[in-house]
């Protein structure tokens, strides 16, 4: 503290001026030349005023803040005081007079790094889309905790509680994950534990869910986009919640489970559903409840965190099963349906599928077309381990139905643009299909 003043730590290293926030995640480092020219546009001869009511010591050479900004308060006030420098989105200009940012240590900080990976393909910038990653509501855990451990699945509570990364106030964290694993635009779902409630309660959840998701998307438009959640267990309210989602909060699409309470996503309850996510042309997303895997829990004990690494896939291979051999699909041809983690273990082993057709004809009733041939016409992310899980996914369904999945934030795929580049065989346009091509039509997003 001098004369009263907060200091903001400030030092030479390299040519550039280090300054540092109290209390904020936030480094910057200004060049010399730049501090200079702050100095003269927004200084006063005889006090050293700055910025924000900061004096510069020139004899010391140090930045003093009265009154501290925001990090955005600081930008915005470089922006409009000094003309000539530019800053663009969240990379470092290259410029003296640029405003760069000291990556090593604002990711010590703030656990972010500002400068993003960048995917160049055939001499051309290509955005990264990611359609798997999750969020947790805190204002929609208040609503179900003192309920939800007595009505609900033994699941349901963890993937409710937002005490995680997961929690989507942590924006900051967020965007320097991003950055770091070269995810240009992210869409946020929620993994369902509300199926249990009844419709006041789920009305509610829903409400406040879709609510945060759109203000996270509004305060981030070019970084996040949301994918809805519905109440499957109330057909009639999942239809509304569709359509006020796509038309006033602008949703890109919804995020389901694999079943709903043992009831399958093909029966002929959710049929309105599926009719009107075809009539809006919304994505939906399909991802497995451990509580919906059809199968004894204690055969998913022990050693290997099975109710995840098996139970997921098998749930995800069930719900998209019967939506093609229950005729769902033939109902509503023009569904845009995404399945998380590959699509489970069904593309696989598709092909029993088609010859149970010929060993068991009474068992196994034709369709419109071989059941291996509607995997053709869904999506799959890519939240697969190695080039070859991969390649096979493409030789089955297609580059163009395979997009970008990183499950964030849990660790499955923190690595996604490495993925993609090792798998052998695939095109530059295909590469560059799997990147953002094939998401920015489901999910309208602009390039």
């Amino acid at each position: 503290m001098v004369d009263g003043l907060e200091r903001i730590s400030s030092f030479t290293r390299k040519g550039r001026w280090c300054i540092s926030m109290p209390n904020r995640a936030n480094k910057a480092e200004i060049p010399v030349s730049t501090l200079s020219l702050f100095w003269r546009a927004a200084s006063t001869a005889r006090t050293g005023t700055f910025l924000f009511g900061s004096v510069y010591d020139r004899k010391h050479q140090k930045l003093w803040y009265e009154n501290m900004p925001t990090r955005r308060q600081f930008l915005r006030s470089i922006s409009s005081t000094t003309a000539g420098i530019f800053f663009v989105g969240c990379s470092c200009v290259d410029s003296a007079l640029g405003f760069a940012l000291n990556q090593q240590q604002s990711a010590a900080q703030s656990g972010t790094t500002r400068k993003r990976r960048e995917v160049t393909i055939g001499g051309h910038r290509v955005m990264v889309v990611d359609v798997h990653s999750h969020v947790r509501v805190p204002e929609a855990w208040e609503l179900v905790k003192d309920r939800i451990g007595r009505e609900g699945q033994a699941s349901d509570m963890q993937q409710a509680n937002p005490d995680n990364l997961g929690n989507i106030h942590n924006v900051d964290k967020r965007l320097g994950d991003l950055d770091e694993m070269g995810i240009d635009v992210q869409a946020v779902s929620i993994n369902p534990f509300w199926y249990w409630a009844d419709a006041d309660l789920a009305h509610k959840v829903i409400q406040i869910q879709n609510e945060k998701i759109a203000a996270l998307c509004a305060a981030h438009p070019g970084r996040f986009v949301g994918l809805g959640s519905v109440a499957l267990q109330h057909p009639s309210l999942a239809v509304e919640q569709i359509e006020e989602g796509v038309k006033k909060l602008g949703m890109r699409g919804f995020a389901i489970g694999g079943s709903v309470n043992g009831e399958d996503l093909s029966a002929p309850k959710f049929n309105p559903i599926w009719a009107k996510a075809e009539e809006l042309q919304t994505l939906i997303f399909i991802h497995p409840q451990v509580s919906g895997t059809p199968i004894d829990e204690r055969r998913l004990q022990g050693n290997g965190f099975l109710d995840n690494v098996i139970g997921h896939p098998l749930e995800t291979t069930l719900a998209l099963t019967h939506l093609i051999q229950d005729g769902t699909l033939d109902l509503f041809p023009r569904l845009k349906i995404c399945a998380a983690h590959g699509g489970g273990y069904l593309p696989s082993y598709s092909g029993r599928n088609d010859q149970c057709l010929t060993a068991f004809p009474k068992d196994c009733r034709p369709l419109k077309k071989l059941p291996s041939e509607y995997l053709k016409q869904l999506y799959y992310d890519s939240v697969l381990f190695t080039p070859e899980d991969m390649r096979h996914l493409v030789a089955v369904v297609g580059a163009s139905q395979v997009v970008m999945g990183t499950d964030y934030p849990a660790l499955w795929n923190r690595t996604p643009l490495d993925r993609i580049f090792a798998v052998p065989g695939l095109s530059d346009e295909e590469r560059v299909a799997i990147f953002s091509g094939t998401l920015t039509r489901l999910l309208k997003i602009n390039v």
